[in-house]
C-alpha cells in the first residue's frame, strides 16, 4: 500500500520544497551564479505577466496547503497517511490549475525562477507587492 503512494508523494515533495525554497530564499542571495537553465518552453524572455502572476498566486497557495497537510500528515494515523497524502496532493493541482495554470506550465515557471534571480524575484514581488 505504501508503494502505491510513492508516485504521489514525490511530485508533492518536490513542490514542497521549491515552494520552501523560493519562499525562503532572501533576495540578496539572488546573485549567486546558478547553471543555464535547461531549454525548456519558458524561458525569462517570454514569461508573460499574466503568467507571473499566475505562478506567484499559485506558489502562495501552495505554500498554503502543504503547511495544513504537513500538519495534518504528521498527526495522523498512519492507516490514514496515504488517504491525506493523496488529498495534498489533489489540493496542490487545484492550487495550481485554479490560477489557469497547467502543473506542467507551473512547474516550468518555477525551474527558469530556480535558476534566474531576476525571474525569482519578480515572482517573490508578485508574492509581497509591498514588500521592496
Amino acid at each position: 500500500m505504501l508503494q502505491s503512494t510513492r508516485p504521489l508523494m514525490l511530485p508533492l515533495a518536490a513542490t514542497i520544497l521549491i515552494a520552501a525554497w523560493l519562499l525562503s530564499v532572501p533576495l540578496a542571495n539572488a546573485q549567486t551564479q546558478s547553471p543555464a537553465p535547461a531549454p525548456s518552453e519558458q524561458t525569462p524572455k517570454n514569461i508573460p505577466d499574466q503568467k507571473l502572476d499566475a505562478a506567484a498566486a499559485a506558489l502562495e497557495q501552495v505554500a498554503s496547503v502543504e503547511e495544513d497537510y504537513k500538519g495534518r500528515i504528521k498527526a495522523a494515523d498512519p492507516s490514514d497517511r496515504n488517504r491525506i497524502a493523496e488529498e495534498a496532493h489533489n489540493a496542490l493541482v487545484k492550487a495550481v490549475t485554479d490560477r489557469g495554470l497547467s502543473v506542467e506550465e507551473y512547474n516550468s515557471i518555477l525551474q527558469v525562477a530556480e535558476n534566474d534571480p531576476d525571474v525569482r524575484e519578480k515572482i517573490i514581488r508578485r508574492m509581497h507587492p509591498a514588500a521592496e
